[in-house]
């Protein structure tokens, strides 16, 4: 299939501060992106601007989940660890670098018929890294084709 009409669109989200931990973010954000509608198939991807906080995709109902990941992380990483250099910025700083590199920066997601394809259980997770990290702001790009009923389209 050839497309010659593409919908671009790019904005930054801003999520409003959390204490440490994971958070189920999928309805903050989407309730920052009404120009979803307007993509019949295509992409999202959403970039976190910061490193000391990660984006995930996982489990959407049980917060059992979201606890049980900070604690083996906790235990994974550490803070206080003797090796650590990067000290100046507190105990928990150098711990939030290592979890938000291994947990990455950015998620890629299908879009269908004006919303995210995910699956049943799933949603976006923030993972605030620090004991206070403010807002967070996330950068959306939006690329597909439009859907019929779309009346305006940013391109």
């Amino acid at each position: 299939m050839v497309v010659s009409d593409l919908i671009w669109l790019q904005k930054t989200l801003l999520l409003k501060p959390r204490p440490r931990g994971f958070h189920l973010v999928t309805g903050e954000l989407l309730g920052q992106l009404a120009e979803l509608e307007q993509i019949a198939v295509g992409m999202a991807h959403f970039f976190i601007q910061h490193t000391s906080a990660s984006l995930s995709l996982n489990e959407n109902a049980d917060p059992d989940v979201r606890r049980d990941l900070e604690t083996h992380l906790n235990r994974l990483i550490p803070e206080h660890a003797s090796h650590y250099t990067h000290t100046l910025e507190g105990s928990d700083d150098m711990p939030a670098h290592i979890k938000a590199s291994l947990l990455g920066s950015h998620l890629s997601l299908p879009v269908g018929q004006g919303r995210l394809l995910l699956g049943t259980w799933q949603g976006i997770y923030l993972g605030e890294h620090r004991n206070q990290g403010g807002a967070r702001s996330v950068v959306a790009t939006l690329t597909g084709s439009p859907s019929r009923h779309s009346a305006t389209v940013a391109r």
